[in-house]
Parts: structure tokens; sequence; C-alpha cells
């Protein structure tokens, strides 16, 4: 009797420990070049696992949890096809198709997880995906698209971190790329030409879902400690409209996940334990990140954005050990306010501006050309992927290209008129309509501006104390360099320089 009770509690561990690799891990998947890589996953503890990669080879034991991990050098990057095999007494795991490149992250809410099959250059560009060097990893993710209903219970089984997300990696052709992240894929094809490396692209993005989400719980604690209080639905320090949708898809008796409430793809610090957290073994190049409508609905939430921006970036730095890890963000775009609650967007694109000043190794495509006037999800993502792609190809690869459209310097004032100096101006400032400039205001009122050379100049009436630029939810303002890349929404502030004024 004692040996079949030992059997039967023996037995569910040896089933459910059977040799399995990490979620991450699949046929056709990119490992980062240039730094140690390492496999992992679990076995039946006690066992030997073995595992070959191309000629080197690693033997290790499973621990007690079954949990298994090896470590093999940094190789260069390779675009030859290998395999990864992994064996542990008669069980065996092959990785396919695998290739040695540059590995990015690319994650935020709706406008990230847009679909390339949905992009408005979707039948010009089908026909040029076929980019073998190009892998993607696009994680389904539990409760996708599911808006104003209850989850199913099968939904509801999946929400933690152990099966919040699913996936596998598959390599870019015409077919596998029509529901991958069309941002991404711009963004991923521009790296992987101009350097003729396989690129690799994680996309963990969640419609809709708050900056809280994607930053670690024990940030947030130390660094916003409001939004950790009690029932996260329930919480007022956090967006109204996510813990809304949040209560839409749980219902009104949720019972607590633990003490900060219900597991849910918006609650705070959830998409980092179920995802990025789960990567800190896989190296990267860097991330991408689109986020902000849900976090630009509220002043409070608009004002405090800048400073979650440096806790999550500083989160991930930590994460992969690595304190320049590149980190490039999507500035929001432009929408009218008529179909959406917009008004503080302005002030949103100008607090992401800030951001650039305040970090190094990160950068901001500005999108605010490209909005749709009722629609959050502008459907040109050709142009926003490229733009995230010429921020990297000069940091990150050394290109000599100008990365961005004009950035505010300074503005500077003087016996009546103003002057506005740029980074990033080109040889020349120009208009995207050939127009005269349109966009600046002072004190809300539009104010005509020229271009002289690498810079504007302005009449200025009194002594105001800032001047703005695409100052509208809805922006027409048209300024760009004369790379046809526009500048930046802003709010400066004005120094005079002598007592004229």
């Amino acid at each position: 009797m004692r040996i079949k009770i030992l059997l039967a509690l023996l037995f569910p561990l040896v089933v459910k420990a059977q040799l399995q690799v990490h979620r991450f891990f699949s046929d056709n998947m990119v490992l980062q070049r240039d730094q140690a890589i390492s496999f992992g996953g679990t076995g039946i503890p006690g066992n030997s696992v073995n595992v070959s990669f191309g000629r080197e080879h690693r033997r290790t034991t499973a621990k007690p949890d079954g949990s298994w991990n090896v470590l093999f050098k940094k190789r260069k990057a390779d675009r030859q096809p290998q395999q990864v095999v992994i064996t542990s007494g008669r069980e065996r795991i092959e990785l396919n198709n695998v290739l040695i490149g540059d590995v990015w992250i690319c994650t935020g809410q709706s406008n990230m997880e847009w679909a390339f099959s949905r992009e408005m250059h979707f039948r010009e560009e089908q026909q040029l995906t076929n980019q073998p060097l190009l892998r993607f990893f696009n994680a389904d993710f539990a409760g996708k698209y599911v808006y104003k209903s209850l989850y199913t219970d099968s939904v509801k089984k999946r929400l933690n971190k152990d099966d919040f997300y699913r996936g596998t990696w598959q390599q870019c052709d015409s077919n596998t790329v029509r529901p991958m992240s069309a941002v991404a894929y711009y963004f991923g094809k521009a790296i992987a030409a101009s350097e003729d490396i396989p690129v690799g692209l994680i996309n963990l993005s969640i419609g809709g879902a708050p900056i809280e989400t994607f930053i670690s719980y024990e940030s947030l604690q130390h660094e916003f400690v409001s939004k950790t209080r009690g029932n996260w639905l329930e919480n007022d320090e956090l967006p109204e409209w996510t813990r809304q949708r949040g209560k839409e898809n749980l219902g009104d008796k949720y019972n607590g996940s633990d003490s900060s409430g219900p597991d849910h793809a918006y609650k705070p610090g959830f998409a980092y334990k179920a995802g990025i957290e789960l990567l800190q073994s896989h190296k990267v190049k860097g991330v991408i990140f689109y986020q902000g409508e849900s976090n630009s609905l509220e002043l409070p939430r608009v004002m405090e954005y800048r400073k979650l921006m440096t806790v999550l970036i500083a989160d991930y730095r930590k994460l992969w050990k690595q304190q320049d890890l590149p980190f490039y963000w999507v500035q929001l775009s432009s929408i009218d306010t008529v179909k959406y609650q917009s008004q503080f967007w302005p002030e949103f694109r100008n607090e992401q501006r800030l951001l650039l000043n305040e970090l190094s190794n990160v950068g901001m495509a500005v999108s605010s050309d490209l909005g749709a006037k009722n629609d959050v999800h502008p459907t040109n993502k050709r142009d926003i992927g490229q733009r995230l792609a010429r921020w990297t190809l000069h940091d990150v690869y050394g290109r000599d290209i100008i990365p961005s459209g004009p950035l505010p310097v300074k503005a500077e004032a003087r016996n009546g008129m103003l002057r506005i100096t740029f980074n990033y101006a080109g040889r020349q400032l120009t208009t995207t309509d050939t127009q005269l400039p349109r966009g600046f205001s002072v004190e809300g009122k539009d104010v005509p501006a020229i271009i002289k050379g690498t810079t504007i100049e302005m009449p200025l009436t009194g002594k105001p104390g800032y001047v703005c630029y695409g100052w509208s939810p809805f922006t027409t303002a048209n300024l760009c360099n004369d790379e046809m890349l526009p500048a930046s929404t802003f709010k400066l502030k004005i120094d005079y320089l002598n007592s004229n004024q």
C-alpha cells in the first residue's frame, strides 16, 4: 500500500515535469549576437539535460523544482540557419532554423499591436514580405479583442504569468506576417536591410493597456506607491478607462488574485511579470514602445507620465543589466476631440518630448502628421516604423543619417522678434506642403512664422512666457527638415535677451 501511495504521489510530478524549453524558444528564433546565450526550461528533477548548439555541447542536471539552464559563449551575427538539440533520457527537443542577430522587444498598446494586414500599405508591401532574415514572435494574449463583455472561463484560466502570453517564432513571409505588428515589421525590415543581419522582433503589445502594466510591481511600489494600494479596479490613481474595461471583463463580483486585485492585462505590473520579466535570460538589443493613449485621458495621468516612463526604462535596463539599453518610443499622433477625449494630447506629446532631455540612449518618433481626425488608430504604420528605425540606425548602428525631425533647443526674444533654434534641422528647415510654416502660437493665438535657414523667426508682442507649436489635439502644423521628417509638438520657455522686451 505504501508503494502504491508513493507512486500515486510521484506520478503527477513525472507527468508535469517532462522536458520543456522556455516559451520564447522555438523554431525560427533569433538569438542575440555578441552576448552569452542562455537556454533553459524544465525537466524531470534530477535527470541530466544535454544541449547541443552547433559544435558546442553543454550538460546540466534538472533542479528539484525541475528547472534547468545552460550557458553558451557569445557569438557573432550568423545568417546561416542552425539547430539546437536538447535531450533528457528518452526525450528530445529540436529547435531548427535558428539565426544569430539582433533581438528587439516591441511593446505598448493597440497602435503597436496593429496588425500588418490592416496597415494602409499592406497590398503593395505584401509582395515584398518574404524576408528570411526577419523573424518575429507575435505573442497572443489572454483576452485579446474582448471588449465590453465578460471573459469566458477559458480566458480567466490564462490570467496568470505562466499562460498569459502564447506564441511561436515565425520566419517572415507573405502569410506569416499578416498578424504581425505593422510598426515592428517596418522597423525590423529597415534594420535588416541596412545591416544585413538577422533581426528578431518579440511583440508583447496589448490593446488598451496603460503604462502601469508594463512596469514591475516592485518599482511602482517604490516610486508610485499610491498606484499599488488596494484593489486596482477601485484605485483612482490609475486610468479610469482601463479600470472600467477591467470591470467589464471580470464582472462585479471579482475575486482577488492577490492583495492588489484580480489579474488582468491592465493590472499594474501584470504584463511585466507575465512577459518582460520572463525574458530576462534572453538577451536583447533594445526596445521600441508605442503607448500612451490610455494614460492621456485625465490631466493627472498626463502629468505623471514622464516619470512613469523613466521608471519603466530603468526597470528594463536593470532587468537586462544594460544601463545603456537603447529605448525608442512613438510620440502620440493627432486626433480631434469630437469623437475622442483628446484635449490633453498636446500636453502629453510635449511630456514625451521632454523625456528626451532626461535620459541617454533614447529617441522619439514623431507621428502627429500622420493622425486620423476621428480615429485613434492611424493606419500609416510604415512611416512610424521607419522613423523608429532611423533613430536606431543612427544611435545603435552608427549610420550617418538624421534620426529625427526638428526638436526645439531654445526660444530667444530680442527687439520684438522671437527666434527658435532646433536640433536635427538638417541643412534647411522647410514645410511638408511647401506652404508657409503654421502651427506656432503664443498665449493661445496663432502667430505667423518664417523660416530663416535652420531657425524660425516670428514677431512678438508684449512679454509672453512661452511659445508653442502643434498645440492642438489634431494639428496641421507643417514644419519639417529637408529629410521631410516632421517637427515635434512643443511648449518652450522664451528667454529675453535685452531690456526692451
